[in-house]
């Protein structure tokens, strides 16, 4: 025990010898110089100094912003996300359920099923031949757009379709024709 103690006591004092004799070394070096050498020096360091900290600083600060950013994108993402959960998960359990019966259905009754099982009340469907054509409206943009998406999924094709909004009770008006 009395080994370790009288290391540890040893030892910062030698380091901190080393250090001392390191800079009056360089002390006395830097005395060497002339005026004129010194000056110059001394502006090389702090401007290598004022460089590297502030490149340092900008790309840290840069890091900082575009990892906010990613952040926000992810927080945005997780909302809309958490918005649509009640649309994703009744379309994604009723799409089996709708293409079983798809044959023994007319088409204007698969897509105004297809409708209402997306919260669409009041939808007008008339099939025109092979074409069906569509009316309805929603105040969420996220719902009217996840309908037209499982319109497709479904295998329609929208061959026209016109979206309008009310400006002031921001209801989406949407018409279209579509084909299967």
């Amino acid at each position: 025990m009395n080994i370790l103690q009288r290391r540890a006591q040893r030892t910062p004092s030698a380091l901190s010898e080393r250090i001392n004799r390191r800079q009056d070394a360089l002390w006395v070096r830097w005395q060497a110089l002339a005026p004129r050498d010194q000056l110059a020096l001394g502006v090389l360091v702090v401007f290598l100094l004022l460089f590297v900290g502030g490149y340092g600083g900008y790309s840290m600060h840069q890091a900082a912003k575009d990892s906010e950013a990613r952040y926000q994108e992810q927080v945005a993402d997780y909302f809309w996300l958490r918005a649509q959960a009640s649309n994703l998960s009744s379309t994604a359990l009723n799409a089996g359920t709708v293409q079983e019966g798809a044959d023994a259905q007319p088409p204007a009754n698969r897509v105004n099923a297809l409708l209402n099982e997306s919260g669409i009340d009041n939808a007008q469907v008339v099939a025109t031949g092979e074409a069906v054509q569509l009316s309805f409206s929603h105040p969420s943009q996220a719902v009217v757009s996840n309908v037209l998406g499982n319109l497709e999924r479904q295998g329609w094709q929208l061959t026209q379709l016109s979206m309008q909004q009310d400006p002031t009770s921001k209801v989406i008006k949407v018409q279209g024709v579509a084909d299967f």
